[in-house]
């Protein structure tokens, strides 16, 4: 069977304004935004001195042109920086103005400099190629995005660079001994270096832009890539789960006693399939609700419910648990209440992976205190073990997924790394904040700050993650709370 070799490009539309042109556009006239009161300045100082040594009309006519000329590109420039860049028959329109304020701007240059010009007479005109040569230079330096524009801009000051010496050659019938001959080989030489400077100028920028393509367009691939892999990882995630859910059913139906009675050997090869059967089901929902998050594919039930009854219920789903490794979880009950709007499931996923992280990383005999204390329009629920701490430089590492503070083949404890991610999404799509530190004695304290309030939630959830993180097909983790798999770094 043959197969096709796949590409991946940019996909290019014929209703679509070509990429690298509108980027072309937009890059010079982000240029021209940026430089306008630079190019107000050098107007400035060259019509004083204009008015000043030579002529005031002179200097009031240009003065005219240039508000004339800059108001125009400036409206254009901020029209084309705000465009979307998909129109064809706008590109075109805009790249025709932009050459339109190209012959305006480089005209009334030209005008202003050969008008000292005609007023200095025949000698050496400092003045007006000076304001040349730097016009030349400026336009080199960031002017130079769209090749055709450039050489229409120096082609304008080109030849009048030109005109200046070769009209007093003319006029005065100078010999090639005269200094008038020498200013025209200067001015010769002076337009080779201006358009040097523009094809390295020139050269520089295409190579970004080529740059940039070749990131955008890896970029594109990337996202792809991507895209396929969390299918992929989803269906394979949904394949699995159905069977286990099957199979867990089945061995928590033995290990009850259902099915008849066990012997000491089966029950013990069976407890221990029980086991691993929750703790593969429990990988399988924490990566199928990391892929949900990822795809933006998360809804929340939010009601108003009591702090209080949330931790209680937390405790006890997750007392047996930490009853096998010799842990307490208590809690210290408030004397009043503190009532919130949240999706009561999902804290309860983020409450169970807290407790059992805590009761795992605690020694045997110790004790896991959970606190509810309200500060101002927040309630903090603290979960505080009393295991070795938490270097709260680890912080990135703990919540990042896939990740684990103790990543070694010989970790005491197992786990994806999701879980601590999972539930710090989780947190902040409600609303709330997760973080933690080291307590002064032995152990961490992780704690969630939830906004109180008994509304319908979307006002208290900075509703900026719930339309970003919410796009709803049906909340997800539709089984019964599971214990997550455990790794402190990101359980």
């Amino acid at each position: 069977m043959s197969q096709e070799k796949v590409t991946y490009g940019p996909i290019h539309t014929p209703h679509l304004a070509d990429a690298t042109k509108v980027q072309q556009m937009r890059d010079y006239s982000q240029v021209g935004v940026n430089l306008f009161w630079q190019r107000q300045m050098i107007f400035a100082a060259a019509i004083c001195l204009s008015a000043f040594y030579y002529e005031l009309w002179l200097s009031i006519t240009t003065l005219i042109f240039i508000a004339i000329s800059e108001t125009f590109d400036y409206l254009l420039f901020l029209r084309i920086t705000r465009w979307r860049g998909r129109s064809p028959r706008l590109a075109r329109l805009f790249m025709n103005r932009i050459y339109l304020g190209t012959v305006l701007s480089a005209g009334v240059i030209s005008y202003f400099a050969l008008g000292i010009a005609l007023q200095q007479g025949a000698t050496t005109h400092f003045l007006p190629l000076f304001f040349l040569f730097a016009a030349a230079l400026f336009a080199s330096m960031n002017n130079h995005h769209i090749l055709p524009v450039l050489m229409l801009r120096l082609a304008i000051y080109g030849a009048t660079f030109l005109f200046i010496p070769i009209w007093d050659i003319v006029r005065t019938g100078a010999s090639i001994e005269s200094e008038l001959w020498t200013q025209l080989f200067t001015v010769v030489f002076v337009l080779y270096f201006i358009v040097d400077c523009s094809r390295i100028f020139m050269k520089m920028y295409r190579t970004n832009l080529r740059q940039l393509e070749e990131l955008k367009a890896e970029h594109e691939k990337t996202k792809i890539a991507f895209k396929v892999k969390t299918e992929f990882v989803s269906t394979i995630s949904h394949e699995l789960r159905t069977p286990m859910t099957s199979i867990k059913g089945s061995l928590d139906m033995a290990c009850a006693g259902v099915l008849g009675e066990m012997t000491p050997q089966m029950e013990k090869v069976l407890k221990i399939a029980q086991r691993n059967s929750a703790r593969l089901t429990s990988i399988i929902n924490e990566i199928l609700d990391l892929q949900k998050f990822e795809a933006g594919k998360v809804s929340f039930d939010i009601e108003p419910l009591e702090v209080q009854t949330i931790i209680e219920d937390a405790i006890e789903l997750n007392q047996a648990f930490a009853g096998n490794l010799g842990v307490t979880l208590r809690y210290a009950k408030p004397s009043d209440a503190a009532g919130i709007a949240t999706d009561e499931k999902r804290l309860q996923q983020v409450m169970s992976n807290l407790l059992s992280n805590a009761a795992k990383f605690s020694p045997a005999g110790s004790t896991v205190k959970v606190t509810s204390v309200k500060h101002e329009d927040k309630v903090r629920i603290s979960v505080i073990d009393e295991g070795i701490g938490l270097a709260e430089s680890k912080r990135e590492k703990v919540f990042d997924e896939f990740s684990q503070i103790d990543s070694s083949d010989q970790r005491a404890v197992g786990g994806t790394g999701l879980g601590m991610n999972i539930s710090k999404r989780i947190i902040e799509a409600l609303g709330g904040q997760i973080d933690y530190f080291k307590n002064a004695g032995p152990g961490t304290t992780f704690y969630i700050d939830m906004p109180l309030g008994n509304g319908s939630g979307r006002e208290l959830a900075h509703g900026i993650h719930v339309k970003d993180m919410v796009n709803g097909d049906g909340p997800i983790g539709d089984e019964e709370p599971q214990k997550p798999s455990g790794d402190r770094a990101a359980a």
